[in-house]
């Protein structure tokens, strides 16, 4: 642990996770993701802009396969060492410092991809937060296509790409998805209470897959009473049968 950082517990599995609150921290997004993607119980998966590598660590928890994640901010990507060191995944899990923009130009093949990128175009807000927030927050360090077409050319044909983004970007990311020869075919938005317009949304998408897509019931986080409902009690502290199905043997959120 370094000065300033913190041991937070991510309620399952005994699985703990080091933060830092001047660093950019995971949040629910990142938990949801990793419920909803479609992943195989072997091979490989990629998780890109990892941050901390909470999206890996939760994965570990769903599939057997290896794990790689890549991050291209140095601090983060060692506190997601670290962590992977503390939870004992070494040999699950690896966490790659490099830029997406550049990394696996040779089109290495993964089974399933998952990616939580940052949501706001640069020209969009301001960028008072520091460094680690800004570049978590704001495309900095690369635009949505960049983060599509880095996911088009690691995934094996037929494997699946799951993303979490905000619903006034769907049509953009649905564009590129089908320019990247990514069709999608799940698709979920996620609302913070059910009078409310949806402020998260979950897609997936299959390589070559043929046009077709599914719209998921919508995954409501508050009930009336200002706690999280059902569902999402099941999602940080118990499975339940609802919540997932099985395709061809893998596990998703539904």
């Amino acid at each position: 642990m370094q000065p300033g950082e913190r041991l937070d517990d991510l309620l399952t599995k005994n699985l703990k996770i080091i933060q830092s609150s001047e660093v950019f921290s995971f949040s629910l997004d990142a938990v949801l993701l990793a419920r909803f993607a479609g992943v195989p119980r072997h091979g490989r998966v990629l998780d890109l802009c990892t941050g901390n590598g909470v999206i890996p660590l939760l994965l570990t928890t769903r599939t057997t396969a290896s794990i790689e994640g890549v991050e291209i901010q140095p601090r983060l990507a060692d506190m997601a060492k670290r962590s992977v060191q503390l939870n004992g995944l070494d040999k699950r899990v690896s966490i790659i410092e490099n830029d997406l923009r550049l990394w696996n130009l040779e089109g290495e093949w993964y089974d399933a991809i998952t990616v939580n990128p940052p949501y706001l175009p640069v020209q969009t807000g301001d960028h008072k937060e520091n460094q680690y927030q800004a570049m978590a927050r704001h495309e900095l360090g690369c635009t949505l296509e960049d983060v599509i077409a880095a996911c088009a050319r690691s995934i094996r044909p037929g494997g699946r790409v799951s993303m979490v983004h905000r619903p006034a970007r769907l049509a953009d990311i649905i564009d590129l998805m089908r320019r990247y020869r990514l069709e999608p075919k799940r698709l979920r938005f996620v609302h913070p209470r059910s009078a409310a317009e949806a402020n998260m949304v979950l897609i997936e998408a299959s390589r070559y897959g043929k046009p077709e897509i599914r719209l998921l019931p919508p995954l409501v986080v508050y009930g009336p009473d200002g706690d999280y409902t059902s569902e999402l009690q099941d999602v940080f502290y118990g499975r339940n049968s609802r919540l997932a199905h099985s395709v061809g043997g893998e596990e998703t959120l539904q």
